[in-house]
């Protein structure tokens, strides 16, 4: 094995110009996707036989689960990559190491980013793999599909009055969504005003008095079947915040609203409607 490795070193060190400038224009073959959402938006425009290699968590479609597992979030294998003999990696600009990434470009593997942040931003990804795999015409169906859905869930929220909504992401330590965070993009479509949307960072640590200070309508928890609970906070301790005394918690799953893929769009809607379900009880409280 370390022979056929050192091998594949040796030749990747030494690509050439001319061979370098073939590959960025041939259609993908035998793509290294590294997170999930790469994964499942390769399957959506219907490349995802071509995926040979892929990060921990990528559990969608079923197909996804039986890929070769080649890292994580926090460490790729090198030599499994290689020893793959990928014609494409796409790597998840902020989601990725990035030691590990400038070392497999040293060797001459084509490398492109999926960088998305707003929901729109999905649709260019679909536009974007479908280039590089050659399947255009399916990529285009789908980002128009994709957008129109998101464009229906838009207008059907637009002119509802704001609520206000404190985003728990993940509870120990207290943390929140603001800026440019992905579930910020989403809860914004859905008219919930983030208390902490001008933090200096997109996921804000946050103290609990600042939490009861600010005085939500609702909490939104997401969840997953990976997370436990017991880890959430107990706001009942909180009885005053208008959230905890009208019962106004939404749990959506995690797995999916927090994916940018079209998946996120079915959560989505679940969102907005619990959303709204909590806008209309709290305004019909406050006679307006």
């Amino acid at each position: 094995m370390k022979t056929i490795v050192s091998l594949v070193l040796l030749t990747l060190a030494f690509v050439s110009p001319e061979a370098n400038a073939e590959q960025q224009t041939k259609e993908a073959k035998r793509i290294i996707a590294l997170a999930p959402h790469i994964v499942e938006n390769l399957f959506q425009i219907g490349a995802g036989d071509r995926v040979i290699g892929t990060t921990d968590h990528s559990d969608y479609p079923e197909a996804a689960k039986s890929i070769p597992r080649i890292g994580n979030y926090a460490r790729l294998n090198i030599e499994d990559i290689l020893a793959a003999d990928p014609d494409l990696i796409i790597a998840w600009k902020t989601g990725n190491p990035t030691d590990d990434l400038e070392r497999l470009a040293k060797f001459g593997i084509r490398i492109v980013y999926s960088d998305p942040h707003s929901p729109e931003d999905v649709a260019g990804e679909f536009r974007r793999f479908g280039e590089l795999t050659g399947l255009e015409q399916q990529a285009e169906q789908q980002a128009i599909g994709y957008l129109a859905k998101l464009n229906k869930i838009k207008q059907q929220y637009q002119d509802k009055p704001w609520v206000s909504a404190f985003y728990e992401l993940w509870p120990r330590p207290l943390t929140s969504i603001a800026a440019n965070a992905w579930p910020q993009h989403l809860i914004n479509i859905c008219r919930a005003n983030n208390p902490f949307v001008q933090s200096k960072t997109d996921y804000p640590q946050i103290n609990l008095e600042q939490v009861v200070l600010k005085n939500p309508q609702l909490i939104i928890q997401p969840r997953s079947s990976a997370r436990s609970i017991t880890d959430e906070i107990n706001w009942k301790q909180w009885s005053d915040i208008p959230a905890v005394k009208n019962n106004a918690f939404i749990h959506p799953d995690e797995n999916q609203l927090h994916r940018m893929t079209s998946r996120a769009l079915n959560e989505l809607t679940l969102l907005c409607q619990q959303i709204d379900e909590i806008r209309e009880r709290h305004y019909k409280q406050a006679g307006l």
